[in-house]
């Protein structure tokens, strides 16, 4: 062959190269999960689509139990009849112990939600937690007939006890059944439903003080067992996470259960080839889910421990971003700043829960858009802002007396709901368990429930002591903390959208999960959007050809 043939040959090669070429896109996140956005867009309402969401919303009522006691207590301290039943005040030690009971029960349940969730599946984990959370509502229930404070810590450690595995059986049951480019808005959406519970524990509430007596209080309290009632009732209608049917050697079940509800009954679809593979290249037939007792998965390498790093990060600066002073102590800072009537305490209690919902809602439309760095980093820097303004109007009310110093710090308060709702109640359930692999998802969850639990208990018991012996000063804390989380997630938390959950194995095997999280990648589609090429571009501005 001449050398004049071969030349020819190359330019001929060239050109067809460049044929094939139809569109370049620069995108975020891995070329295989965008190449299947590209070749089959997933319908987001479809009949498929339409019944994932609903068995979702099942899973969403694991948030709406948690998010329920999170308002009830902090509104029950506003009632003079629960306060002079267990002789307890608004602030104080006092008031950190009876609260703390529920969080000590998430705590000691920490052993427990590995083994809950793994070893009968993600169904059996929601039931189990929520027949428990059944069982404490009626211990707590009761206690007005033996008149007994004992029996009322019992039911709340009880109910701590079952929130702590339910917390985690939740949102991984979302984040596996959601369709992959749905998961992101759909889990975010999973913790929109803790206000949902708040604002009807804080209803319930407010409706009690139309009563005398213990029934005033007894009336949310009962209703707490309406969510995991449900729970209870309905789990058993859901569809089993296809992961977990994966890795227990029913894998033509998994499938079916992609193809109908990923692949919209085709069983031959991009998302159910993409997944498959990645379930065959990525998942443990024999990994360390299969053992309650085995922890090996959270620690064995450093990519375990970068994604439980990322995991315990978000878990614990979510509860330390002063989101507990509008939750369990609202009733306490309205004192501080100069609202002392409790009709008006239940009031603005109820709004506040409103306020949470729709911002938290919106917020969830838009992890995928913005990104969970960008959300949690503007979340944090906006936390630190709204609590500089808390600070200066409470200190004002505190030394004055003015009325106009006392709204302005109400409204610094719901400015402040505005951002936390915005930015940190989607990320609270979505980020955690996403980071984890499917091996260590559920034990690694408890240490998410750990670090949330260590972060409500600080909280518990030391924001109220400061309140009362500092007041308005305790604030500044906040100030300080806020900034210091924004810079942490800056440095080291990764960027997760526009990926399958397998797929950010290589995001964390990289030497910089941060940086390689963030790097964009372009891609030279043919005309049926398949990569025929694409580049990875640094940083730094680099091009680094893969393809």
């Amino acid at each position: 062959m001449t050398e004049k043939h071969n030349g020819d040959m190359q330019e001929h090669d060239e050109y067809l190269d460049k044929q094939a070429v139809a569109e370049v896109k620069v995108v975020v996140g891995d070329e295989t999960f965008n190449q299947a956005m590209l070749k089959e867009p997933p319908r987001a309402f479809s009949s498929a689509a339409l019944l994932l969401y609903a068995f979702s919303l099942v899973g969403f009522f694991c948030s709406t139990t948690n998010g329920y006691d999170g308002s009830l207590f902090g509104t029950l301290l506003a009632n003079k009849a629960f306060t002079g039943f267990f002789n307890v005040q608004d602030v104080g030690i006092w008031t950190g112990i009876v609260t703390s009971m529920y969080q000590i029960g998430s705590v000691v349940a920490i052993p427990f939600i590995g083994p809950a969730i793994d070893t009968f599946g993600r169904k059996f984990g929601m039931f189990i937690a929520a027949f428990i959370i059944v069982l404490g509502v009626i211990i707590q229930g009761t206690c007005s007939m033996t008149a007994s404070v004992g029996q009322f810590m019992g039911g709340r450690f009880l109910l701590g006890f079952g929130v702590g595995i339910i917390g985690s059986a939740g949102p991984i049951y979302v984040v596996e059944i959601s369709h992959p480019a749905h998961r992101g808005v759909v889990t975010g959406l999973y913790n929109v439903f803790w206000p949902v519970g708040a604002i009807v524990a804080s209803g319930a509430a407010r409706g009690g003080l139309n009563y005398t007596g213990n029934t005033s209080w007894l009336i949310p309290v009962w209703l707490q067992i309406m969510f995991p009632g449900l729970i209870v009732l309905l789990v058993w209608f859901l569809p089993e996470s296809p992961r977990w049917l994966y890795v227990h050697g029913k894998r033509e079940k998994a499938k079916a259960t992609l193809a109908k509800f990923h692949g919209n009954g085709n069983p031959e679809s991009e998302w159910i080839k993409l997944q498959l593979w990645e379930y065959e290249a990525h998942l443990e037939m024999n990994g360390a889910d299969k053992r309650w007792w085995d922890y090996r998965a959270v620690f064995k390498n450093r990519a375990s421990l970068y994604r439980l790093m990322s995991n315990c990060l978000v878990s614990l600066f979510g509860q330390w971003a002063g989101n507990g002073v509008v939750s369990y102590f609202l009733v306490g800072f309205l004192v501080t700043a100069g609202v002392t009537d409790s009709i008006t305490q239940n009031n603005l209690a109820v709004g506040m829960n409103a306020v949470q919902i729709i911002f938290a809602g919106l917020g969830a439309l838009f992890v995928d858009r913005l990104g969970r760095r960008k959300m949690l980093i503007g979340v944090n820097a906006a936390c630190c802002v709204c609590w500089i303004g808390v600070t200066i109007a409470c200190s004002q009310a505190a030394m004055t007396g003015s009325k106009a110093a006392s709204a302005a710090t109400v409204a610094m308060v719901y400015i402040f709901q505005v951002c936390y709702s915005f930015g940190w109640t989607p990320m609270q359930a979505l980020y955690p368990v996403e980071v984890l692999s499917f091996e260590m998802r559920a034990k690694g969850m408890a240490f998410s429930n750990l670090f949330v639990s260590v972060g409500g208990l600080v909280n518990q018991f030391g924001f109220p002591v400061a309140l009362q012996n500092i007041g308005w000063e305790t604030y500044i804390v906040f100030c300080v903390w806020c900034a210091v989380q924004t810079v942490i997630i800056y440095f080291l938390i990764p960027e997760t959208k526009n990926r399958t959950l397998e797929e950010l194995d290589a995001i964390f095997n990289s030497p910089n999960p941060r940086k390689a999280s963030t790097e964009k990648k372009k891609l030279e589609l043919d005309a049926n959007a398949n990569i025929v090429h694409f580049q990875v571009l640094g940083n730094d501005g680099t091009e680094r050809s893969v393809l």
